[in-house]
């Protein structure tokens, strides 16, 4: 889409949306995939669903967990069976009721629904038992660390069970649990939700309205951030922070993430599969070597993407010191290129088309050039992208994974062989037996060496490749008040204000 589109989008956001003095409006980098989180893959979608989907629990901004529709739990002296008290007096948006029967219901669709993408989070749970209204168990068939963690994100959203019972297409009327229900959708545009009055704690959720509009051009959406058309985006490119800096309408709003950028490889999914690229590891670790990590952060990230070798941020007590970030060596990619029998490999390089993204493939295009590869570049709207990731519709591409609190969920689903996320199906049994036994002990330092096991295997097969670890700055304009960042990069609206 044109620079000059994204403008009259983000301008015409005033006139063609629900609008009013108590309409928060937040840009997003992207436009979301569908609105129902057993589908769902995308960061910009958990935003959204922060507002419309309430989770059996949460996260504190110190990565604790805290009650959320759930007001207490308990495990079983095994490990084996998680207990949840639940919050009375709940209802979803459509005025049903809230409880285990619900819950149930949810955990049973995320695990069997064909195309859901919580599966393997939830590969553990063997049954959900219903014992009163207000309590329900997780039964599983052995124990799982993460779990709780899972829960804590979206396959713990609860959704209201007739707005998806007898095959409902629940995506195009979504109906949930939290603060906020769905008013209407422009694909590619916008997405509106409006107060639910019938919200649980509604009483600290004093915005009535919120709008989230999709402008992936930095410069337009920080240009719309000034004029006062949207209030708040997350997201904003790194040399642009010196002037919100300096900007008094503006306040910068940063937080350490928990996630990162990286490039995913099709080493098994269909006929790319078959390009050099993929089909020879030593071809991937010439590309590694002829990317300077370091180079990104200077040069996109005006440093402000720290160089990544693995899934775990430095912050995270499962990174290791045994995989230090590897240096920027052309000789030697060539030299790996030219035992492979490829000096000249071709490939074409998919990734989402917003900026800063734009701007790290064109990067990573011209320091791969010096050593030999040719890489075609293709931007893509991001739901389509994500949707030929899905089909295996790529050859190499860029992903970003926004991160989560259990390290689990960095690796586990994008690697094992039966992995929701593993799009390029990478499959080898002795990672997934690794990562397997991690979920199943609480140990720190067990679950480290067993990290640090599959880690070992996969800096040598190299089925992606971690570029940088991300950053989330947000900016709000100062009639916006109240707004704490989390890690988790999600923007959570209880307690905020905004000002005419």
């Amino acid at each position: 889409m044109t620079k000059l589109r994204w403008i009259a989008l983000a301008f015409g956001l005033l006139a063609s949306s629900t609008a009013s003095a108590q309409t928060l409006r937040i840009a997003l980098q992207d436009d979301p995939d569908m609105l129902d989180p057993h589908k769902a893959r995308t960061f910009v979608g958990r935003i959204v669903f922060t507002s419309l989907c309430d989770k059996l629990v949460d996260i504190s901004p110190d990565l604790n967990f805290v009650p959320q529709l759930a007001t207490e739990w308990s495990w079983n002296e095994a490990q084996t069976e998680l207990t949840f008290k639940l919050r009375d007096g709940v209802t979803f948006q459509d005025g049903s009721t809230f409880d285990a029967d619900a819950v149930k219901a949810n955990i049973e669709r995320a695990m069997t629904l064909k195309d859901s993408n919580r599966k393997s989070e939830l590969s553990s749970v063997d049954h959900v038992e219903v014992v009163d209204p207000s309590t329900v168990k997780f039964v599983l068939k052995q124990p799982d660390a993460t779990l709780l963690a899972t829960l804590s994100d979206r396959a713990g959203m609860m959704l209201a069970p007739d707005a998806f019972a007898d095959g409902k297409e629940f995506s195009q009327n979504p109906v949930c649990s939290g603060p906020y229900k769905y008013v209407n959708r422009v694909q590619n545009d916008r997405i509106e939700l409006t107060k639910y009055d019938g919200y649980w704690n509604a009483k600290d959720y004093p915005i009535e309205a919120v709008t989230f509009v999709a402008i992936p051009d930095n410069t337009v959406k920080l240009a719309n951030l000034r004029s006062g058309d949207v209030d708040m985006i997350e997201r904003v490119a790194p040399s642009d922070i010196p002037s919100v800096k300096q900007d008094s309408k503006l306040t910068l709003v940063p937080v350490t993430g928990l996630g990162y950028m990286g490039i995913e490889f099709n080493v098994a999914n269909g006929e790319p599969s078959k390009l050099p690229i993929n089909a020879d590891k030593r071809v991937r670790e010439a590309l590694q070597y002829a990317v300077g990590r370091d180079i990104i952060d200077q040069v996109v990230g005006n440093g402000t993407f720290p160089p990544a070798q693995q899934p775990f941020p430095p912050s995270s007590p499962y990174h290791s010191d045994k995989f230090p970030v590897v240096e920027r060596d052309v000789d030697k990619a060539k030299a790996l290129l030219k035992e492979a029998g490829v000096e000249n490999p071709t490939f074409t390089l998919g990734y989402a088309n917003n900026t800063t993204t734009q701007q790290v493939a064109e990067l990573m295009q011209a320091m791969a050039a010096e050593a030999g590869f040719t890489i075609n570049l293709q931007p893509q709207e991001f739901a389509a992208l994500q949707a030929d990731l899905q089909q295996g519709k790529f050859e190499v591409s860029i992903q970003g994974w926004s991160g989560r609190v259990d390290p689990d969920g960095n690796i586990h689903q994008f690697v094992t062989c039966k992995g929701n996320l593993n799009d390029g199906k990478y499959c080898n049994a002795d990672v997934d037996k690794a990562l397997n036994a991690a979920r199943q002990t609480s140990d720190p330092e067990k679950r480290k060496a067993l990290y640090d096991e599959a880690q070992t295997i996969l800096q040598d097969d190299l089925p992606w490749l971690y570029s940088y670890y991300l950053p989330w700055p947000f900016v709000v304009s100062d009639k916006v008040k109240g707004f704490k960042a989390y890690p988790d990069g999600m923007i959570r609206l209880k307690g905020m204000t905004l000002s005419q």
